[in-house]
Order: C-alpha cells, then sequence, then structure tokens
C-alpha cells in the first residue's frame, strides 16, 4: 500500500480508503471485524456521514485507543450553522475522537444549496468557527453536479472535492481533475463501482489507477472484498485491449438508463424528489431493502405526486425516461415496504 498527501493539506491517507456505507448493514462485531482488517491492511482513510445511520458509532468503536493512526472523514446535509454544529458534535461523540481531520460539507449541488451554506448563519460559517477551536482539521465538499463543483473547488474556500468518478461517470476527467489538482485539492473519488452498478472490479480499478492523484473511497461489505481491491494495488497497473472493450460495453448498456444524480431534472412542479427517488435500487442494494425502505422512505413517498407533466424529461441531459424509471423504482420501494411490514407482523 502507498500513501499520498490529500492535495495540498497535511494529510497522508493510504492511496485507497475506506468508504462506510456498506457497514451500516451488519451487526457492529462484523462491521468493527472489517475495518480493523482493512486498517492491517494498510487502509488509513475511512469516510463516513452523519446521515449513514451507525456507521460513525462502528468506526468509534473499531478505532478507539488509536486515533493517531487512521484519518477520518465525515459529513453533514445540513445547510444551517445551528444544525450543522449539532452534526458535528455528533460524530465527535460517535467516532470517540475530539478533532475530525476532515469535515464535508455534503451534496451541494444547486444554487439554493450553495447559497445557503456560504451566506450568513450558514453550514460553512459553523465549520470555520470548529476548525478555529480545533475540533476541524480541514474542510472538504461533495457534490454530483460538475458545474456546481467546479465552482466550488475555484472558490478557493475548501481543501477536498469529492465527486463521483468512475468507467460510466467520467465527467470529472478533464476539467474537474484539472481545476482540483490547479487549487492544490485533494480529489476524493466516490461511487468507484457507480454505485453499485459496476460489478467487475478489476476493470473499474484499472481504470481509476489509470488516473493520478485521486482517492477512491470504495464501500467494503468483507475482509474477502478488501483483500480482492487491494490485490489489484499489489501490481503495475495493465490496460488491455479486452479491458478497454469490457469498458465500453458497460457505457454501452448503462450510458441510455444510468442517472448521473446531476440533478438537471430538479425542481419537480410536483415535488416530486426524483434524484434519490431514480436510485433507490442502488440503495437498496448497498443498504438491504429493509434499510432502505427506511432511510428512503420521504423520497419515495413523493413520488405518486408524478402527473407525467414532461418537465423533467426536457431538462435531462442524458435523455433519461425518467417518468418510467420512477414507477419502476417505486414499485420495488413498494415490494420491500411490504415484506418489511409482512416480516415484522403489521
Amino acid at each position: 500500500m502507498k500513501y499520498v498527501t490529500l492535495g495540498s493539506t497535511d494529510l497522508i491517507v493510504s492511496e485507497l480508503g475506506f468508504g462506510c456505507i456498506p457497514i451500516i448493514r451488519f451487526p457492529k462485531e462484523d462491521s468493527v471485524k472489517v475495518l480493523r482488517h482493512a486498517f492491517e491492511r494498510g487502509i488509513t482513510f475511512y469516510d463516513t456521514a452523519n446521515a449513514y445511520r451507525d456507521s460513525e458509532e462502528k468506526i468509534g468503536i473499531a478505532f478507539s485507543g488509536m486515533r493517531d493512526k487512521v484519518v477520518l472523514a465525515t459529513k453533514t446535509l445540513m445547510r444551517g450553522a445551528q444544525e450543522a454544529t449539532a452534526h458535528l458534535e455528533n460524530s465527535l461523540l460517535m467516532l470517540r475522537t475530539d478533532y475530525l481531520d476532515l469535515y464535508q460539507l455534503h451534496q451541494i449541488a444547486q444554487e439554493k444549496d450553495w447559497l445557503e451554506v456560504t451566506g450568513p448563519g450558514g453550514a460553512l460559517e459553523a465549520v470555520l468557527k470548529a476548525k478555529a477551536a480545533g475540533k476541524v482539521r480541514h474542510i472538504g465538499v461533495t457534490s454530483h453536479n460538475l458545474q456546481m463543483a467546479l465552482k466550488m473547488v475555484r472558490s478557493g474556500l475548501f481543501d477536498t472535492i469529492q465527486f463521483p468518478f468512475n468507467l460510466i461517470e467520467e465527467g470529472a476527467k478533464d476539467e474537474l481533475l484539472a481545476a482540483s489538482k490547479e487549487m492544490g485539492m485533494g480529489f476524493i473519488v466516490m461511487k468507484p463501482f457507480g454505485g453499485g452498478v459496476i460489478d467487475n472490479a478489476t476493470v473499474a480499478f484499472k481504470y481509476l489507477r489509470d488516473h493520478a492523484d485521486v482517492v477512491p473511497i470504495p464501500g467494503f461489505e468483507t475482509c474477502q472484498q478488501v483483500d480482492e481491491v487491494l490485490s489489484f494495488y499489489s501490481a503495475a497497473n495493465v490496460i488491455t485491449d479486452q479491458d478497454l472493450a469490457v469498458m465500453e460495453s458497460y457505457r454501452n448498456e448503462l450510458g441510455s438508463r444510468f442517472c448521473r444524480r446531476c440533478e438537471y431534472c430538479q425542481p419537480c412542479p410536483q415535488g416530486v424528489m426524483i434524484t434519490p427517488a431514480m436510485g433507490y435500487p442502488i440503495v437498496a442494494s448497498r443498504m438491504s431493502p429493509n434499510v432502505a425502505v427506511e432511510f428512503m422512505e420521504k423520497a419515495m413517498a413523493s413520488v405518486p405526486r408524478c402527473n407525467e407533466c414532461g418537465a423533467c424529461l426536457e431538462r435531462c441531459p442524458y435523455e433519461l425516461k425518467i417518468n418510467d424509471t420512477l414507477k419502476r423504482n417505486y414499485a420495488l420501494y413498494t415490494q420491500h415496504r411490504n415484506e418489511k411490514q409482512g416480516a415484522l407482523g403489521k
């Protein structure tokens, strides 16, 4: 395992991190086992969020007494200072630490989000205050919107950017990667498997390793998965013609029906939460259906409001059949919800 400096920060991290959404699916003992195994194999960078249920608590248990040996990053979806402060304090408590190496403002995708977090009484104000108090070492931001990500990178306000990047979602490949490097920002790769739709780990990481200065944070469920991905880093990265053909087949298969979560389709005139609802199957596969029906309840409950006005179809740069996808996803959500209620005897 090689170790790299995250942008212009003083954070030295393993070239491969650990995205901690999947551990919410398992009992604490199993989650701690995978986290500790990853550490023993050389992974030192762990990324989570206040919204990821008990993920922070499990990380805190796993690395209790060894805080100086790991780099911990977490996030908040809150836009106001008061709410962000509450999230930050809870993260410190759950992670069993008195400081966070990296605290990220999460999913800033639209102009209204940007104005809220950077305006008076916004979340950035609270995080800067926490940094001055020594509770936060570095400040980052995450987004799924390329233009907004570019704006935030060029603002000079942040130390890192976390953005989707994989062999299907290649929007960051040129301008965003270059801008991040120019600004001295660390680039953290979310969704290295496209949120779960890329099931060939070998080509997924051959693609990512072909791009310097990025730190992928795949989610791991088992020790075997950790070992598999780490095995790719033990040899030179060689991309064959066959690998290129496999990559292209993924693009051809998924390109016409893959939501990039850019949020250009929003806002919906009827209040449908299109972006999260479009990703329900992926969330269900990563979190488990039982967890997903609760985690996604608000978004999925908005789907029946759709009257097929077509506003989202006109805005989607990828010409996705959003209405049809929402119908399929709502049917799957309803199935999962009914199965959960049946299991609980309701």
